[in-house]
């Protein structure tokens, strides 16, 4: 299992392997990156301009032929349309760099059509705003199918993701099949929250997911006792340590490890492992809010699990994927053996034998959307069958 390459690096690869695995049409992909093929040649950085573009002129036109589907009475087909517009204008988005002209109005452009397919199409998700000391955290809400109150599974973001990413994985609705409810978070640091408030990363992440519980336990459709806590990428940090530190939570996983994301940027500057996005420095500043190197290091410290993996007290699994080219597959073991006080533990390497090898499954996130869906089944008291 390898991750699909039609560029000459890394960086510009996972965008596609990103598009695919959350609903792009593979020949739409295609018509958008073979005019750029050239345009990636000088790196991670370098071109994204183009990408822009090219990705968000594709966008446009769908959303174009989708408003022809809606005047015929086609609101279904306009739905899909825009389902994929906003997905090509969010990795447009991602791909720029803090501040790069036509930046805002991509990622506005992304929302609006996002929140216009979820009426026309009918679908699971219902956008939320919960209250935090400041500002508010917007997530999507997707419900379980069948009588209630659901066990709900609180679903966060990495460094670079989105809650409609989140919502793509197909987690929320493989959750949903199991009786299981799901809230996707843009948490602070990530997605609208950043980008409309500039709330910064919270390190201590049962800050943010202890106002998700809160509200949670407001909504007649939830039992209260049966709340989970799962995230992906470097939410394999905010997960573990939400779960060590908020009592309410009654089961938790991660989507790949993040056990020791600080000491991963002292890899990153000796060039050691491969960046999730391009402009790498000038993003992570963004989300930390820190205005140069030296502040972000320091806000960063705090960026690690070590020693905070006793408080877990309930089930917990490690996901990881064998070949992950960001985060070394030593810090799943390291989340794992560290778990000392949780009743059920387990880790999951995901081999080439089954898919999921790259970093969060890029190559493939069948394997891991069903395994961890599953473990909150087992965990939760939902159906797995």
């Amino acid at each position: 299992m390898a991750l699909y390459s039609p560029f000459p690096n890394y960086i510009w690869n996972l965008s596609v392997a990103i598009a695919m695995e959350s609903g792009g049409q593979i020949g739409e992909i295609v018509d958008m990156c073979q005019p750029i093929i050239d345009a990636a040649a000088g790196g991670g950085d370098a071109g994204t301009p183009a990408f822009m573009r090219q990705w968000s002129n594709y966008g446009d036109k769908l959303i174009a032929l989708a408003a022809e589907d809606e005047a015929a009475g086609h609101g279904f087909s306009a739905s899909n349309k825009l389902e994929r517009a906003s997905l090509y204008l969010l990795v447009a988005e991602r791909m720029q760099g803090h501040g790069a002209p036509g930046r805002k109005e991509t990622y506005a452009k992304a929302l609006d059509a996002f929140a216009k397919s979820a009426k026309l199409g009918q679908i699971n998700r219902e956008r939320v705003e919960i209250p935090l000391e400041t500002g508010t955290m917007a997530a999507l809400y997707t419900r379980a199918t069948g009588p209630g109150p659901h066990p709900v599974v609180v679903y966060c973001n990495g460094l670079d993701s989105c809650k409609e990413l989140l919502y793509w994985s197909r987690l929320p609705e493989a959750l949903a099949r199991r009786g299981i409810s799901t809230l996707c978070v843009d948490q602070p640091g990530s997605g609208e929250v950043l980008r409309l408030q500039d709330l910064p990363v919270d390190p201590h992440s049962e800050n943010w997911a202890g106002k998700a519980v809160d509200w949670l336990e407001t909504q007649p459709d939830v039992d209260p006792k049966r709340i989970g806590m799962t995230g992906i990428s470097l939410g394999g940090h905010f997960a573990p340590r939400a779960v060590a530190y908020e009592p309410r939570f009654a089961s938790g996983a991660c989507w790949g490890a993040n056990h020791n994301w600080r000491e991963v940027q002292d890899k990153r500057l000796k060039r050691e492992g491969e960046n999730p996005v391009p402009h790498y420095w000038a993003h992570v500043m963004w989300a930390f809010g820190a205005t140069d190197m030296d502040e972000f290091l320091a806000k960063s410290e705090a960026m690690n699990l070590n020693g905070h993996m006793g408080g877990v007290k309930v089930p917990f699994l490690v996901t990881h994927g064998a070949n992950d080219r960001q985060i070394s597959v030593d810090y799943a073991h390291d989340c794992y053996d560290q778990l000392v006080n949780s009743p059920r533990r387990e880790l999951k390497i995901f081999t080439a034998r089954e898919g999921g090898v790259e970093h969060v499954g890029a190559d493939n996130m069948a394997f891991g959307r069903d395994y961890i869906a599953d473990w909150f089944a087992d965990t939760l008291g939902g159906r797995a069958a």
